[in-house]
């Protein structure tokens, strides 16, 4: 069994304070990850928009959104400007790559995708995605080879593009399984290998969830069946503002008790390596809800649909 771990990098500060603290446990305990950088501005201040969605002040009361990001950060992009994190924090993005882990990208302005993605026209949205697309190769010297998006928000041009940018895979939403995605029938030609468990913020302050008791409730979710049942494996997405720092011994425990269960932590270029990505299940794919997260989130359905004709797609 593996179980991937899909790291989301969201800030300047989770760049240079997260990350280097994850490097450290992850190579303490032998375990693979995928770090996914965003390279752009940080406009983290600009999120204040979002306390017009439901659920938003629940979900900053149960999370603390201060202590994890610190006050600068919620000011940047606001009454500070927004700093370059490409610029000031590559060394940092180089280092996991040396260190042997797997790279790739997340967005170029992380609230500006997450923010503006619904309704966007494929200008608007190719252009985000060519400006991360080119940071990563300055900063990396080649092409980023997979993407996750930001608040796993992904609209059709999105979702074309990782195709015509040439990703391998990408793991641009939730869902069950490997696959790849159909949207409102028209089939896209990149594997998806969406998170599969729920996220610490998701479960944090829900149903008697607290940061003492987190990790024992999301071992639950991955505790091998005692009835027989086919092996599955897992994609995790954790941030470097919340498991790289304050919830790094959250994560500790998960890295512990996953290996206790059986589970391989892997980068998910590993896991895409086990698979046959064009014999992969075809299923559609389209914005949704998931337990404990604010707005849609792009989802996989649980269907095959067998009647898309990959050959006519090609």
């Amino acid at each position: 069994m593996m179980l991937a771990l899909k790291i989301d990098v969201d800030t300047l500060r989770g760049t240079r304070e997260g990350v280097p603290k994850l490097l450290d446990l992850l190579r303490n305990h032998g375990s693979g990850a995928t770090f996914l950088f965003s390279v752009g501005p940080d406009h983290t201040g600009r999120a204040i928009k979002r306390i017009f969605r439901p659920g938003f002040f629940g979900k900053v009361r149960r999370t603390s959104v201060v202590q994890h990001y610190g006050i600068p950060t919620l000011l940047y992009g606001t009454l500070l400007p927004g700093p370059d994190i490409g610029k000031r924090a590559g060394d940092v993005m180089r280092c996991a790559r040396d260190e042997g882990f797997e790279v790739g990208v997340h967005s170029w302005d992380h609230v500006k995708w997450q923010d503006g993605l619904d309704g966007a026209c494929a200008v608007w949205t190719g252009n985000q995605m060519q400006l991360a697309c080119d940071r990563f190769t300055e900063i990396f010297k080649e092409a980023p080879r997979t993407h996750g998006a930001a608040g796993w928000q992904m609209n059709l041009h999105a979702m074309r593009l990782t195709q015509a940018l040439g990703f391998d895979y990408c793991s641009d939403g939730r869902g069950l399984f490997p696959h790849l995605p159909v949207w409102n029938a028209e089939l896209i030609r990149c594997p998806q290998l969406p998170t599969t468990l729920p996220t610490l913020d998701e479960l944090i302050g829900v149903d008697g969830v607290t940061g003492e008791n987190v990790a024992e409730r999301l071992l639950a979710h991955t505790a091998p069946s005692k009835a027989s049942s086919p092996v599955v494996n897992h994609v995790f997405t954790l941030h470097a503002e919340l498991e790289g720092m304050r919830f790094l011994p959250v994560l500790e425990q998960l890295i512990q008790g996953w290996q206790a269960q059986g589970y391989r932590l892997t980068s998910m270029r590993t896991l895409y390596e086990s698979l046959q990505p064009m014999a992969l299940p075809r299923c559609e794919v389209a914005p949704g809800t998931v337990p404990g997260r604010t707005g849609t989130v792009l989802r996989q359905g649980c269907e095959f649909l067998a009647d898309v004709d990959l050959a006519a797609a090609a």
